[in-house]
């Protein structure tokens, strides 16, 4: 008799970490495995038997992913991030603990929750421009705080 869908998914969990592996080896038909977590390969393996056991996505549904993709998302969407900065801007490094612009940060301060979009250069709250996270923890606390810690990045 063979085993349901479910069944296989509740097994992954009993299973060891080099029989995940030659299991996403088998699924997976020669991709690397770039992870040595049991977490992380029992969701890439569960993923790969529904989509086996009940199908994958529709082509419509790939296609309207791709255009929101196009259209959304700030690392490929060239008139978000354009290829060369302008002649008069110096390509600045940006710091790592940022979110991408187009983000937007929530923070619960005092019972209430603040909202921070992160923009290419600054940060908008309130509807006004802020140069740093610094400046807007000082607006909202009162106080002076480091806005890395005081916005948990």
């Amino acid at each position: 008799m063979p085993e349901t869908l479910s069944t296989q998914i509740e097994a992954l969990k009993e299973k060891p970490i080099n029989e995940l592996q030659k299991q996403y080896k088998e699924l997976f038909k020669g991709e690397a495995i770039t992870a040595l977590q049991a977490t992380y390969l029992q969701r890439k393996i569960v993923y790969k038997l529904q989509e086996l056991g009940r199908g994958g996505l529709s082509v419509k549904a790939k296609q309207r992913l791709e255009e929101l993709i196009q259209e959304y998302e700030p690392i490929n969407n060239k008139a978000l991030r354009p290829d060369k900065p302008a002649i008069n801007q110096s390509a600045s490094v940006k710091d790592r603990r940022l979110p991408i612009p187009g983000t937007i940060i929530t923070k619960k301060y005092k019972g209430t929750s603040y909202q921070i979009k992160v923009l290419e250069k600054g940060f908008e709250y309130n509807g006004k421009i802020y140069k740093s996270l610094t400046a807007v923890a000082k607006e909202m606390s009162g106080a002076h705080w480091n806005g890395y810690l005081f916005f948990n990045l």
